[in-house]
């Protein structure tokens, strides 16, 4: 069984994918337990990263994938994706080794997304930093005399 066979990943990656009849727009990746290399759905939400966060150990590795709404202006409304890839503080070495090739097993399922933050803490993981990032990955900004970039 490979890492993310398990169906309810890509249903639960479907939910948040689905911008027009879906209110779920985050989906939590972990491990079933600490000794295993296969993945669930841990938890899924509709209160997007801020709500994600409240989910993250200490002691585990996750992968998050969090739908986010965004716009230039009130004009240009359009949504991205965010992978996150947390690696707890508490974690051991010997999973935090075999994350490197796991997240590639990951990204197969977890495919459209328009950055990856890994993270160890949840600071790391502020909504308005995240926001900023996705713009500047989004090329063109026309809001420049509003934004802090």
């Amino acid at each position: 069984m490979g890492i993310c066979d398990d169906p309810e990943i890509l249903k639960a990656y479907d939910e948040v994918c689905d911008v027009d009849k879906n209110e779920v727009n985050w989906i939590l990746l972990t491990f079933a337990d600490t000794k295993s290399n296969i993945l669930k759905v841990g938890h899924k939400g509709t209160g997007g990263i801020d709500e994600l966060k409240e989910h993250l150990k200490e002691d585990e590795a996750a992968f998050g994938y969090v739908r986010v709404p965004m716009s230039n202006d009130p004009l240009s409304q359009r949504t991205k994706f965010v992978l996150v890839s947390w690696i707890g503080q508490q974690l051991s070495y010997m999973r935090r080794a075999r994350l490197s090739v796991q997240k590639s097993d990951v990204t197969k399922v977890l495919r459209y997304f328009s950055i990856e933050v890994p993270a160890t803490e949840h600071a790391e993981l502020d909504a308005d930093d995240i926001l900023v990032q996705l713009k500047k990955a989004g090329g063109a900004n026309y809001d420049r005399q509003t934004s802090n970039y």
